[in-house]
């Protein structure tokens, strides 16, 4: 995606370092952040102050998650209506108003226009807050308008749901135009949080009940108690997408588990969960190194890795590694004390993500057309690294979070089109849809040894 960006942020935001901003004001700043830097959405929620919370933090991420969403859209209405690109700070309060204007239709857009014009004069100046009343007027006629139709189906689904064109052609072939608007308009829709229950405990009302078994659906307004019953153990953060590569693998009670792309480590906890005794080695690479005279920075990934690991239950022995599945051999497990070979293997893949847009908006913005063919040559590679782990009998479960053939099918084509493939019988598949299935997107696939 190109943003067109020449200036970088103008200031300090006012927020920073545990000051009292609003809602509203912090997600003018973390929107400044995202377009000056093209920084990930999830680094810079993590960056908010500690002092922005409740509704106020709730607010700020409602608003530039619907930024961020809609963004190509925003800027459509946005283009021609200035003679020079504005400070960035300027060109992410008109983002913001842009998307409440989109959220609130009609019957808002003058008050939306106002509010932006009256924060403007002091986040930017009286000067840019004069311009902003002018852009904005004209940007909300535009958005409460529609984009209008050029009859390339391609061209306008990309403009109406805010997703690259050469994104929507590729779904076209894949799925023709119906289910390609239904992805469509699932990406764009804010994403529900769920909960996994851990344990039988008796659970409080805001925890609706899903159709997927020990997945409850959290109703918005109850973070704290739910922190609280995440810390207890009683409940685990996860989208339900998640235990059907699990489900797959059906762990067993004394089994050994191998987990080869483990974090965060909610599937290592599911598993582990589901076995109650047995072992669990969960896999990742290690940290990268800091640039020279950097300060050290911890892996969030493998923070949060240790952490769900602990949370295992105790009976079941869990082991992590941070090491690179392809450029090891048995040897290395062996020196660790490790299993050399496994019951059941499980090879979550890195992928190009469009499974899970509705959770991750930022990916399609950062996605290239080559990253499928080097997302496939990747997960290939491990799949050979993976399979070398499995003993006779026992199971191997690829699975991403793509809905891409390119990253599942074709990926196991090409294993059984080598002789490291032999071995293997492919017993299971699934492909989870998110328009049809009503959660994140998925492929898995159960392989069993000989």
């Amino acid at each position: 995606m190109m943003r067109d960006v020449k200036q970088g942020l103008d200031q300090a935001p006012s927020g920073a370092g545990g000051g009292a901003a609003d809602g509203w004001e912090s997600a003018v700043q973390t929107t400044e952040r995202w377009l000056a830097r093209s920084d990930r959405v999830d680094t810079l929620l993590e960056g908010l102050p500690a002092a922005l919370a409740g509704q106020e933090r709730a607010r700020c991420q409602h608003l530039f998650y619907g930024v961020v969403r809609w963004f190509s859209l925003i800027e459509s209405g946005l283009a021609g209506l200035m003679a020079h690109a504005p400070r960035t700070r300027v060109r992410a309060i008109l983002m913001v108003a842009g998307f409440e204007v989109l959220e609130g239709k009609t019957d808002a857009s003058a008050k939306i226009v106002h509010h932006a014009v009256e924060r403007a004069k002091t986040l930017a100046s009286q000067k840019e807050a004069g311009l902003i009343n002018a852009v904005a007027r004209k940007l909300a006629a535009r958005l409460v308008a529609g984009p209008v139709k050029t009859g390339v189906v391609s061209a306008d689904l990309a403009v109406e749901f805010a997703h690259p064109e050469w994104l929507v052609q590729r779904w076209l072939k894949l799925f023709g135009p119906d289910a390609t608007r239904q992805l469509l308009e699932w990406n764009q829709q804010p994403a529900r949080v769920y909960a996994r229950a851990r344990t039988d405990a008796a659970l409080p009302d805001f925890l609706a009940p899903t159709p997927w078994p020990a997945f409850f659906e959290v109703k918005a307004g109850h973070w704290d108690a739910v922190r609280q019953l995440v810390h207890d153990g009683v409940l685990y953060l996860q989208d339900p997408s998640t235990r059907l590569s699990v489900d797959l693998l059906a762990p067993k009670p004394g089994e050994s588990v191998l987990d080869c792309c483990a974090a965060p480590g909610g599937k290592s906890l599911l598993i582990a969960d589901r076995m109650q005794t047995g072992r669990v080695v969960a896999l990742d690479l290690p940290a990268k190194l800091p640039e020279a005279g950097a300060p050290p920075k911890p892996d969030l990934r493998l923070v949060r890795l240790k952490e769900n690991l602990s949370r295992a239950p105790a009976a079941v022995q869990v082991s992590l590694a941070e090491v690179d599945l392809t450029k090891v051999g048995t040897d290395f497990y062996r020196n660790l004390n490790l299993p050399a070979d496994y019951d059941a293997v499980l090879l979550d893949a890195p992928c190009s993500n469009t499974g899970v847009m509705r959770h991750r908006i930022d990916v399609k913005w950062r996605l290239e057309e080559g990253d499928f063919g080097k997302h496939a040559k990747q997960q290939l590679a491990l799949l050979h690294a993976a399979a070398r782990l499995v003993r006779n009998g026992g199971r191997l479960v690829y699975s991403t979070c793509s809905l891409d053939a390119e990253e599942n099918d074709r990926v196991l084509k090409a294993f059984f089109d080598t002789r490291a493939g032999g071995p293997f019988k492919v017993e299971q598949k699934i492909l989870s849809l998110p328009w049809i299935d009503g959660h994140d997107g998925a492929g898995a696939f159960l392989l069993r040894k000989a």
